[in-house]
């Protein structure tokens, strides 16, 4: 998890993102115990309530799950189905608004697929 927080976002948001990060990237792994409510408040110095609240998100995503009097753990499944989500999110943020720009400036699949390849052999058609 990065070491500190900012103001782009609600901090609550800002802890479910970083720890859905470390299941994605692999630091975090299936039944693997997440940082914990009083872990993460003394860690960031932030109220236990948000750092709860920024968990309890991924626990009503079905990504964490609690044991009780034990403490939080990565569910099975979870890293797939965030990888799943960010695909689609990619896609719907990134993708189908690059292709929708190049179809109004009429870019075809070529040249959108050489810009991508970082060639630009056809800056002429550009």
């Amino acid at each position: 998890m990065k070491s500190n927080l900012d103001e782009s976002q609600p901090i609550f948001h800002q802890i479910s993102m970083m720890i859905m990060d470390d299941i994605v990237d692999g630091r975090l792994k299936v039944e693997e115990q997440v940082p914990s409510t009083n872990e993460l408040s003394r860690f960031y110095n932030i109220n236990p309530a948000t750092a709860r609240k920024g968990l309890q998100m991924l626990v009503d995503k079905g990504i964490i799950y609690k044991q009780r009097g034990v403490g939080m753990f990565v569910a099975k499944g979870a890293r797939e189905a965030l990888l799943v989500e960010r695909k689609q999110h990619f896609y719907e943020e990134y993708i189908k608004p690059l292709l929708e720009e190049a179809r109004r400036i009429h870019m075809n699949e070529d040249m959108i697929i050489d810009l991508i390849r970082g060639k630009k052999d056809k800056e002429s058609e550009l």
